[in-house]
């Protein structure tokens, strides 16, 4: 378990983004920034993992699904920072023969990844599979998933949610993180998503809604969401974010959805990061 506490790991982990975005000249930091408290609070505090240890099985363990697997950058970080592989590796990221590739992959055994994602729209269906697993295993288990408000304009989204409720996979939290920006504009302007809470109600989810960078907002989404179990709902956890958050010229665009800072911007942005942990 962490010894820093969730901030300062936040913090290291925003520095890790930005700096293998830049290192590679490519990949997604825009969302991978909104996502960090997130993914903090349950890596280091929420779920029940075994890193020194992982198979892709996952028996006994809680799982996560990265569906929007563009922000691998945040997630590379955390299971780096927890203890999955090496920091250092972070270092050659979408590298030739890095295991850490621009969309998380299982051909190279990284540990903590149990399916490739990147393809929008399919880390649902993954995480119910998972999930309705875990309850044949009679585990106590959880399922977790994270998805981009974007990515809910794929409609496989809509029919594994159908799904869910029917076979009430109530195991089954997932998070959506509402920045409300896409690669080509904001959600707003690409294709309006409406009222994702009446929506997910509508297809007989349990919906939550917090801001998606207080940690205590996050944990008390979570508590919510797992006292539901028993219920027959699988869960929503609709989290209010900021693209790029931390780094204040990238704060809210989509324009730093899936381009990397040059060397002055990469100076300013670890400029308002704090180095918590200790570079890679």
């Amino acid at each position: 378990m962490a010894t820093a506490s969730l901030p300062q790991i936040a913090s290291q982990v925003r520095r890790d983004i930005v700096r293998m975005v830049h290192g590679a000249s490519s990949g997604h930091p825009g969302g991978s920034l909104g996502c960090v408290e997130a993914l903090t609070l349950l890596f280091f505090e929420e779920m029940e993992l075994n890193p020194d240890v992982f198979d892709m099985n996952g028996f006994g363990e809680d799982l996560f699904f990265l569906s929007n697997g563009h922000i691998s950058p945040v997630w590379y970080s955390i299971l780096a920072r927890r203890g999955y592989f090496p920091v250092n590796e972070l270092a050659t990221f979408r590298k030739i023969n890095s295991r850490l590739q621009g969309h998380p992959a299982v051909e190279e055994g990284l540990p903590g990844i149990r399916i490739a994602s990147g393809s929008l729209g399919q880390g649902l269906s993954a995480a119910i599979g998972a999930a309705q697993v875990k309850k044949l295993n009679n585990e106590k288990a959880t399922v977790f998933s994270l998805h981009g408000d974007g990515e809910l304009q794929e409609g496989q989204i809509w029919e594994a949610a159908m799904y869910a409720a029917h076979h009430q996979v109530d195991n089954l939290i997932s998070f959506v993180d509402c920045n409300g920006q896409q690669i080509d504009g904001p959600t707003d302007e690409v294709m309006g998503l409406g009222d994702l809470a009446q929506k997910w109600k509508a297809f007989g989810w349990g919906v939550t809604l917090c801001n998606g960078h207080d940690f205590d907002a996050l944990r008390g989404a979570v508590a919510q969401a797992r006292s539901a179990r028993g219920s027959g709902q699988p869960q929503v956890i609709l989290m209010k974010t900021a693209m790029g958050k931390g780094v204040d010229f990238m704060e809210g665009t989509h324009e730093w959805h899936g381009i990397a800072p040059n060397d002055e911007q990469l100076a300013s942005a670890l400029g308002q990061l704090e180095e918590t942990l200790g570079d890679y």
